[in-house]
């Protein structure tokens, strides 16, 4: 809604926790320190004919709607949570502003579920938002309500596209706070996105869309990039297809129940149709040359893309977060039939250990989901891009027990995200709560300045160096301390980075 955020940007709330958005008058709640709004629809309800279509205008409500409490999360693939509803889209807002002319930066929280579950009410956003900047969380569709092209579905749609719409989601909530955020004391010209996980490739993606273009300024991707090649079969770190190849899926799907039309599909059961997805491949979006053009990394080297400012890393052990074998020779085996050709050069440069699966094997699947595609995504934004690149590499030992299976294992998959949010759970680690608070910082100084290090160096936060490809340092950020180092095992990233361009080339 064009000339929204002007209109009420300069008008006080008639009451406390009283604002005026698309839609209608909302109310929310006054807590200490800060008004919360939770349960603000974004977009129509995705449901009935508007099932797998980009998100509609949001329908307008008369008198006062409260805002007191989350909106009904997506259906998941996994059966929960218990407020699941295919009328999803809503958003949560916490704002420390004390009226709406302060024109605070804003963050934009993303969450992750492989695409498959997650939801906003999932997270407190009151720690983040008390550093000065408004708070944003968002749902948008997960499954295969959010991810599945049809050849019926395509035809219908007016760019001849299916398939993106968890997606579209995310965009549609991006334009509502462009429209809206002045009226809760927020900048919309000084907007950053971030997201863990499913999240952080979310944010990659919307930093390659087209359709995303100035609606951020700063990006933040934790352990989430999408830099891998277009492949029928999905692995993680290549789970991105054609729309001709989802759409072959999708017929067959539909085929396998009887469902071959538009209306058919739609006329189906929402917990039936996402129960059947899986977390990689089966729910994914796709390169449909629309709200994904191309190759995200073609378009990185050919320079198009939206760019922003970015702060990406990803965790020391993510690789122990996905089913990993302690088999070796499982482990030989897999990594034989998905790498191919080059299988025994990345068995030299990420070894057993003494015969048996230990980190440094552990490390090919963390480098191929994770950390080749950020160090791939940063080095291709030095190359064509004018925008600033930090990257961090979350090294915070959980000091697992004796006697665990995990004694010995460092941060796995979405250890980090409690740290940012401020609801690190305890552990052994007597210096979780320092990071949490380094990390904080952080965030909230790159959200207002688009630099971790904030607009005046702070001599208690140790100095964030820039990610140079010449020089290829990172923030280690841990509780005894966050210091600048080396990318982790960089020279084995190199021969991964061969098998991609391999493989590229091949599909």
């Amino acid at each position: 809604m064009v000339g929204l955020a002007a209109m009420v940007s300069n008008a006080q709330p008639a009451m406390p926790g009283r604002v005026n958005v698309t839609g209608g008058v909302i109310q929310g709640v006054v807590e200490d320190d800060m008004m919360i709004f939770k349960g603000i629809p974004f977009a129509a309800p995705p449901v009935g004919e508007l099932r797998w279509k980009a998100p509609q205008p949001v329908i307008p409500w008369e008198g006062v709607r409260n805002a007191d409490k989350f909106g009904p999360s997506p259906v998941s693939s996994m059966g929960f949570p218990q407020d699941a509803s295919e009328d999803c889209l809503y958003l949560n807002v916490w704002t420390p502003a004390k009226s709406s002319d302060e024109a605070l930066p804003v963050m934009v929280w993303i969450y992750g579920g492989g695409f498959a579950m997650g939801t906003s009410s999932f997270y407190d956003g009151a720690a983040i938002a008390r550093e000065g900047v408004v708070l944003v969380t968002i749902n948008y569709r997960v499954g295969r309500l959010g991810y599945f092209a049809h050849p019926a579905l395509s035809a219908e749609n007016p760019e001849h596209v299916s398939g993106n719409y968890g997606i579209l989601d995310q965009i549609a909530a991006l334009k509502w706070v462009q429209d809206n955020i002045a009226a809760f004391g927020g900048d919309p010209a000084k907007v950053t996105i971030f997201g863990e996980s499913a999240g952080g490739i979310s944010v990659s993606m919307l930093c390659a869309s087209p359709l995303a273009k100035g609606l951020f300024r700063g990006a933040i991707s934790q352990s989430g990039s999408s830099f891998g090649p277009i492949r029928a079969k999905s692995y993680p770190g290549e789970n991105m297809k054609s729309l001709a190849m989802f759409e072959k899926e999708g017929e067959e799907y539909g085929k396998s129940i009887n469902a071959t039309t538009a209306e058919a599909l739609r006329a189906l059961d929402a917990v039936e149709v996402s129960r059947q997805t899986v977390v990689t491949g089966g729910a994914w979006p796709i390169v449909d040359g629309y709200v994904i053009p191309d190759d995200q990394y073609k378009m990185y080297e050919a320079g198009n893309y939206n760019d922003v400012a970015l702060l990406i890393g990803y965790n020391a052990d993510e690789g122990d977060s996905f089913g990993f074998t302690e088999d070796p020779k499982q482990h030989v085996a897999a990594v034989r039939e998905r790498y191919e050709l080059y299988a025994d050069s990345l068995l030299d440069v990420y070894p057993l250990e003494n015969g048996k699966v230990g980190k440094t094997t552990r490390d090919l699947l963390r480098d191929s989901a994770f950390g080749w595609g950020t160090w791939t995504w940063g080095r291709l934004q030095n190359q064509t891009g004018k925008q600033p690149v930090y990257m961090y590499y979350f090294n915070q030992d959980p000091m697992y027990p004796e006697g665990d299976r995990r004694y010995g294992h460092l941060s796995p998959h979405g250890q980090d995200v409690d740290f940012v949010f401020q609801s690190v759970r305890p552990s052994n680690n007597p210096t979780d709560q320092a990071l949490a608070k380094y990390m904080l910082k952080y965030w909230t100084n790159f959200a207002k300045y688009c630099d971790p290090n904030g607009e005046q160096r702070d001599p208690e936060l140790p100095v964030w160096p820039l990610f140079k490809n010449e020089d290829s340092r990172v923030m280690e950020l841990r509780g005894d301390g966050p210091r600048a180092a080396k990318v982790d095992m960089e020279d084995a990233m190199w021969v991964l980075d061969r098998y991609f361009a391999w493989r590229r080339s091949q599909e």
